[in-house]
């Protein structure tokens, strides 16, 4: 199956032809160690996000990196950005959403979003990079809106960008976090309107900061008082999101917990980079088995030098992605009543699925989890 053509001015009407989306960030750092948006299976993806542009105290939007963005050798052409300009050309129904924000940003979201002048200056100069750039919207990644205030301004900056950016031609996506005491810090209903889609980060439930072990992208809870991708799903919908507008994050990365063999284990340090993770392409690590915990969803291998990893294979994903195609999703056996009789088939299920960060995924189709995750999509 492959995807039909979009142009952005007529994008609306033809997503709808897109039974699901299926996306991938990708971090501009990665011409660094060689890779390209040109080795990705666009066959597969419709819909990249390249990850990040910056923020000035002042609002203005800027690319974070020049050499990589726009002048370095990629795919036969100059930039990044310019290698998935041409691939746009390529693959007509390919959308490339321009991320702003990451880690490095938390403390200038706040500011800009705290000022009515300086959230239109975030919003004219969005505009202005995106039309100079040809791109088809952008996505906000704040993290995180930490207090009611903030949670305020965040909605309040989306409504100024959808001034400059209007709905009828530009996507406007945000990410945002699975961890409830994030979430409830935002009118998400209201949030909603404004976005074409929240990008669920379904992981990082837990790592490195965790008291215990625990499967970190689980799409169900062992516990109560664990969060999960279904958790954080029905707390979306619970709170007035539309299950159309929810894109469910698959991290292409497993986390590591030494000295552990399972989750519920308390913490004893991280194996991995020094965020405590190993890309998917590393795993399972050498010498371990890996295995998959069903009542989870979730993958992971014991020993090595990772200890405890708990990740996504191609089996997670394709239950994760028959659990968003599901018109009757199973978080809502946990809802209120009413709920379920409100919404329509189409708030229910979800938009589709994406994935953290592309460039960590493995060339093997067998193995590979956008490819699974797609197929699972589109099969009847």
């Amino acid at each position: 199956m492959s995807f039909p053509s979009v142009s952005r001015k007529s994008r609306i009407i033809s997503a709808a032809n897109v039974l699901y989306n299926n996306a991938v960030y990708w971090p501009n750092h990665s011409v660094y160690r060689g890779d390209t948006p040109g080795s990705l299976n666009y066959g597969c993806i419709n819909r990249v996000y390249y990850a990040f542009a910056n923020i000035r105290p002042d609002g203005g939007v800027f690319l974070s990196d020049e050499w990589a963005d726009a002048t370095a050798p990629c795919d036969g052409v100059q930039g990044a950005l310019g290698s998935l300009m041409h691939l746009k050309q390529k693959y007509p129904h390919l959308q490339v959403v321009l991320s702003i924000g990451g880690g490095a940003s938390t403390e200038t979201f706040a500011l800009v979003a705290s000022s009515a002048i300086l959230r239109d200056n975030f919003a004219q100069s969005a505009r202005g990079l995106v039309e100079a750039s040809g791109l088809d919207g952008i996505d906000i990644v704040w993290d995180y809106p930490c207090s009611p205030q903030q949670g305020s301004d965040f909605v309040s900056l989306l409504a100024a960008i959808r001034i400059h950016l209007p709905e009828d031609r530009y996507l406007l996506t945000a990410a945002l976090p699975g961890a409830k005491p994030i979430l409830q810090n935002i009118n998400l209903r209201q949030a909603a309107e404004y976005l074409d889609s929240i990008n669920l980060m379904a992981y990082d439930y837990f790592g490195p900061w965790s008291h215990r072990s625990g499967h970190h992208s689980q799409l169900y809870a062992m516990n109560k008082d664990e969060a999960s991708g279904a958790s954080s799903v029905q707390y979306l919908m619970a709170s007035g999101v539309p299950g159309k507008k929810i894109l469910f994050g698959i991290p292409l990365f497993g986390r590591s917990f030494l000295h552990a063999s399972g989750p519920g284990h308390k913490c004893q340090g991280a194996g991995g980079g020094g965020d405590g993770s190993f890309e998917y392409c590393q795993l399972p690590r050498r010498g371990t088995k890996e295995q998959v915990d069903k009542r989870a969803v979730a993958a992971q291998c014991v020993g090595g030098d990772g200890g405890f990893v708990t990740y996504d294979n191609p089996d997670t994903v394709k239950a994760k992605a028959a659990f968003c195609k599901q018109k009757a999703l199973g978080t809502l056996s946990l809802m209120d009543r009413s709920l379920t009789q409100k919404q329509t088939a189409d708030d229910i299920s979800i938009q589709g699925l994406f994935y953290s960060s592309a460039p960590s995924d493995v060339k093997d189709n067998k193995r590979s989890l956008i490819t699974a995750g797609f197929r699972t999509l589109h099969s009847s």
